[in-house]
């Protein structure tokens, strides 16, 4: 048990360092170059000055957002650091909730506001169906062979019709219940343990162990957290690589440098991919070979552990159905796993981590969530998923929890052509932020809209019946409309599952005899916390109500 713990807290470690630094840093990268970047860079700025000062203030007859003064080569990125999504914040409240950036030579549109949030992602929807793709997202991800990133196109919509239907579809996430079950059950176990030798617990630690086992039993039926090779490799590899994405990379950014790894980038990436590709092969060769053999002897065995299908499964499925609408390549599938592991481990456990701290901040939340799950659970048994719809407030908390802590600050789109937003142009090819943290601060929707208030969400409340699902653009956590985030569902699920189990069982508080959690927020692309979580935790019930 120590081991497995030494192993989430050294994993949860990485992932809390990666994503973060490089956009804080991205001013300094450009003004303290080293070695052969020095002269690149003179020459640009000198090229891009002329260039800014002849047609930078030429909007060729667009009537563009209103834009702070920017930079030559930066444009405004120095306007962004350290938390781009706090920083855009606060120039919308001066210069209003649609605004115009330059990132490097990047056009950009900043939406801040529910109005300017439902223009972009419902009136002029068909304008914004595409993600930007980075340089290291489309390496990494075999050419842009994923789902999440992919170009809105046939294979996008063969892969979302595949989502909604069969990989993340509820009868799939239903007969894989009993995972998500025994992994909480887990969960309560190593709380419990600790508990009892009067340890703290490193929570991101342990969170990061309850998903990463999650995901990787669903997805290939092997735990996360197991001692082998593979499920080592893999935690590396997701750090690695969301590290990669997340780096400030010169070519994304400065026109002057595309297609130049002056930054040694590159370099990085395709080690990082190569390494990937080898272990998806040790998990893909084996996998497919069983099939063969179960075919070949008409066996009506199942993989996943016996149980049914897992998700590597299904996805075998569309890769060799001949009369599919769009056959899956090898490529596509070890592109979809990368995409599921990256995005189904860190935001969930982020999640979890804001959620007990507003929790332990708020005592009177903790003990009116604690009632309920009296009240509707009892004492003698563990909280399963099959009670959250029971459990109003307990909801309500996730739902607090994401409109103060959304683990997608920004959401991203592309401009497929120019179009109109608030009565402003916005060209083709710019890239688009939704400021969802933005807009879930926005005191017009939200009362005391720095409070953490659950009843707010409840019958009679302010904010009664709002939900997450993308239908009411003051409250986007997953974003919305067709490229809202697949694996909603799942997350809710994971999230209301593990934090009923840890009210039910735990009295939580502050490791160290603090009186409250700090709730400042680290950079990244995921919103993690700034400082470690670390708390005392006692049982609540004895004995513990475990399966």
């Amino acid at each position: 048990m120590d081991k497995a713990r030494t192993s989430r807290s050294k994993r949860g470690s990485q992932l809390r360092s990666i994503v973060s630094t490089e956009m804080a840093q991205a001013a300094r990268d450009l003004f303290t170059p080293t070695g052969t970047t020095v002269p690149l860079l003179l020459l640009v700025a000198g090229l891009t000055a002329i260039l800014y000062a002849l047609t930078g203030h030429r909007s060729g007859g667009f009537r563009l957002p209103p834009s702070p003064f920017g930079l030559p080569i930066l444009g405004h990125l120095h306007l962004l650091v350290p938390l781009p999504h706090q920083e855009l914040h606060r120039l919308a409240e001066r210069h209003g909730p649609l605004l115009y950036l330059r990132l490097g030579s990047m056009p950009c549109i900043a939406a801040c506001s529910p109005d300017a949030a439902r223009e972009v992602l419902k009136t002029h929807e068909t304008a914004f169906l595409d993600r930007p793709k980075p340089t290291a997202v489309h390496r990494l991800t075999y050419g842009g062979q994923d789902f999440s990133f992919s170009a809105y196109g046939p294979f996008w919509r063969f892969m979302k019709k595949a989502c909604v239907h069969e990989l993340l579809a509820g009868r799939t996430l239903d007969r894989l219940s009993h995972i998500r079950r025994g992994e909480v059950a887990r969960l309560v176990v190593s709380l419990g343990q600790s508990a009892a030798e009067g340890k703290p617990v490193d929570v991101d630690a342990e969170l990061i162990g309850l998903t990463g086992d999650i995901v990787s039993r669903m997805v290939m039926s092997r735990r996360w957290t197991g001692d082998d090779n593979d499920t080592e490799e893999m935690r590396s590899v997701v750090a690695e690589t969301a590290e990669l994405m997340g780096t400030f990379n010169l070519e994304d950014y400065i026109g002057a440098f595309k297609n130049w790894d002056v930054q040694g980038l590159g370099k990085r990436i395709d080690a990082v991919h190569r390494k990937f590709d080898v272990m998806m092969e040790r998990i893909l060769t084996p996998r497919d070979a069983k099939r063969r053999r179960q075919r070949e002897s008409a066996d009506s065995e199942d993989g996943g552990e016996g149980e049914g299908k897992d998700i590597l499964d299904i996805l075998f499925d569309m890769h060799e159905d001949a009369a599919a609408e769009m056959q899956l390549t090898r490529d596509n599938i070890k592109a979809f796993m990368l995409d599921i592991f990256a995005a189904g481990t860190d935001t969930t456990t982020i999640t979890l981590e804001w959620a007990l701290s507003e929790l332990i901040n708020n005592p009177d939340v903790l003990r009116k969530a604690q009632e309920e799950m009296d009240a509707v659970v009892g004492k003698d048994r563990l909280a399963d998923e099959s009670d959250i719809p029971s459990l109003p407030y307990l909801q309500a908390v996730a739902k607090e929890t994401l409109r103060l802590h959304p683990t997608g600050p920004l959401v991203v789109r592309r401009s497929l052509e120019q179009c109109k937003v608030s009565g402003y142009d916005v060209p083709a090819g710019a890239t688009v932020f939704v400021n969802v943290w933005a807009i879930g601060r926005d005191p017009s929707c939200w009362p005391e809209p720095l409070e953490f208030r659950p009843e707010r969400y409840l019958e009679g409340g302010t904010n009664a019946g709002t939900d997450v699902r993308g239908q009411h653009f003051h409250m986007l956590p997953f974003g919305s409309g067709r490229r809202i985030c697949p694996g909603a569902s799942l997350a809710m699920l994971v999230v209301q599952a593990a934090l009923a189990a840890m009210v039910q069982c735990f009295e939580w508080r502050p490791a160290g005899g603090a009186d409250k959690v700090d709730m400042e927020e680290g950079p990244g692309l995921t919103l993690p916390r700034k400082h470690p979580l670390v708390c005392a935790v006692a049982p609540r019930l004895h004995p513990l109500p475990l399966p």
